[in-house]
This record gives C-alpha cells, structure tokens and sequence, in this order.
C-alpha cells in the first residue's frame, strides 16, 4: 500500500477513494507503516479503518500482538478532542473469508513442549492487555466496530467481544475450538461471554466445540448486523451514517453497559494464568490434536487466497 505525500487510500474491495487532508496529514505516520495492520482514515467520517493483513497463517503471531500494541499506542496519541478528530473505529482483515484463527498455536505447542509458563503467560498477558484498552475505547469518545467477512476461531472470536458492535457478512462463521484439545480459551471468553449471556450460556459455546453462524450470534445479540458476502464494508459505512445523529446516545450507552458489567485488567490476567497452567498439561495426543487443527486451517487459508 503507497502511503505517501498526495496519494489518495484505497478501501479494498470498493471502489471509494479517501482523498489526502490537512487531518491525513496529521494522523501519525507510524500507523501507515504497520508490518501486518493496513490503516485507512476516512475524515469526512471521522473513522479509522483497519485490516489485518497477516503474512502467514491469520492468528495473533507475535509479530501482530506488537503491531496491535504501536496501533493503539499511535491512536491514543494522534486522535481525540483538540487532534484528529475519530468516532469510530473499525477492525476488519484481507485474509480471505477469514477473520482470525486467533492464539499462535504453533508458538504454543513450541512453549509447552519447553515447559516454559512465563512465555506463555506472558504472550496472555500482552493479549488481555490489548483487549482491556479496546473495551476501553483508549479512552476516546468512539465507538468500535468488528467487521466479519469469514471465520473467527478461538483467539479471533474472542478479541471481536471486546468491541462495541459486530458486524458480520452472512457466510461468517464463529467458534471456540480449543476444547477439542484438552484446553479452553484463555483471552476473553469466559469474562465476555458471561456479561453478556450469562454463565450458562457462555459455558455452553465454550465447551459445545460447536461452530455458530452469524444468524445464530445475531439472535443470540453478540452479532449486532448481517450483510450479504462481499458487503460488509458498505453495511459498516450504512451503520456509521445512520448512527451519526445517535452517536453521543450510542457513546453514552455503551459506556454505561460497561459500567454495569465491569471487566478489569486483573480479572483477565487471572484467567490466562489459569489456561497457562492448564495447557502444561496437555498431552502428546492433545498436542497432536492442535497440529491436525493448525494443518487443516493453514489449507483452509490457502484455498480461500487461491479461490
């Protein structure tokens, strides 16, 4: 992507041109030059668009926690009130009717073979980290958006319940799969999933093994709007606009969802110390098990970029 002085940015897949400010001009360079995150500013909208554009496999490999950890760390400093102006944030992804696979298997086969829980525990660590100032909003008066064009496992699914809405095209797909190796997921699931559909029910998705379709997460209220395949960008520019006049309502109400159900740094730290302890003892078969997964999704992603 060309990202310099006078060049207009491109929404994929669309034919819509953001065209070069005086606010491009201030939106920190930094963001433009993400190894695996592509960063688009729409000003007219004040919306920061981003796709993740991974080099392998679609999960949050180290090398796209530390791109996630500069993104917010960049928007915290260039916008907000007195900068560049943002009131909403949208995550979507170039890889191929995929979201995202999530958590790094392949590292955490590596780590748990090693014995080594301080690795592991810390890669956790950087994740709740990132989704606790995503629910946050990074203290900005926006509202976030998860756009889903394809399937969101694990880590993937997780990360998408920290924003305030979801979007989903109707071939999308979630799942939380890591019980079919002896684990469960370790980044969000069970503090999410219990605000926002009770216990019982988070308990049922967890460890169902079960893949759920965006018609089904729409009823269930986690998927807040579904578009056709290969609209998701516009059904998310449509929310934007019809959202504009409630946009301090919208604000205000989240914020007070949030104040109903707290979910603290602390809280999300304990549990992935938990899952920490409790993929040491996976099995050699359990890891196995991982493997086949991590096999069948690479294929997966393969066949989708091929198509």
């Amino acid at each position: 992507m060309d990202n310099s002085a006078g060049k207009a940015f491109p929404l994929e897949n669309e034919g819509e041109m953001f065209a070069e400010s005086t606010l491009h001009a201030s939106v920190p360079e930094g963001l433009f030059s993400l190894q695996e995150l592509d960063v688009l500013y729409d000003d007219k909208a004040a919306t920061l668009w981003t796709f993740m554009n991974p080099e392998r496999r679609p999960s949050f490999t180290p090398t796209m926690l530390s791109d996630f950890e500069s993104w917010q760390e960049l928007i915290g400093k260039g916008f907000g009130p007195d900068k560049v102006p943002i009131r909403y944030l949208v995550l979507g992804s170039r890889a191929a009717d995929v979201f995202c696979f999530g958590g790094d298997l392949e590292l955490f086969q590596k780590l748990i073979r090693d014995r080594d829980r301080e690795a592991l525990v810390s890669y956790g660590h950087r994740c709740c980290a990132i989704l606790d100032r995503n629910v946050a909003s990074l203290d900005l008066p926006m509202l976030t958006i998860g756009l889903v064009q394809g399937a969101a496992l694990g880590g993937g699914f997780e990360a998408l319940l920290s924003f305030d809405y979801i979007i989903a095209e109707r071939h999308a797909t979630f799942g939380l799969p890591e019980i079919m190796f002896g684990l469960y997921p370790g980044m969000g699931a069970h503090a999410f999933l219990s605000r926002k559909l009770g216990a019982a029910m988070a308990d049922r998705i967890i460890v169902s093994n079960r893949t759920y379709t965006a018609e089904e997460l729409y009823e269930l209220g986690l998927v807040h709007a579904i578009a056709e395949p290969g609209d998701g960008e516009n059904a998310v520019r449509d929310f934007i606009k019809k959202s504009e006049r409630r946009h301090a309502g919208l604000l205000g109400a989240r914020k007070a969802s949030k104040r109903v159900w707290p979910i603290d740094l602390e809280e999300l730290n304990a549990i992935t110390e938990m899952w920490a302890d409790t993929a040491l003892q996976l099995s050699e078969n359990d890891l196995k098990v991982m493997s086949r997964l991590v096999a069948a999704q690479a294929r997966l992603a393969e066949r989708t970029a091929a198509a």
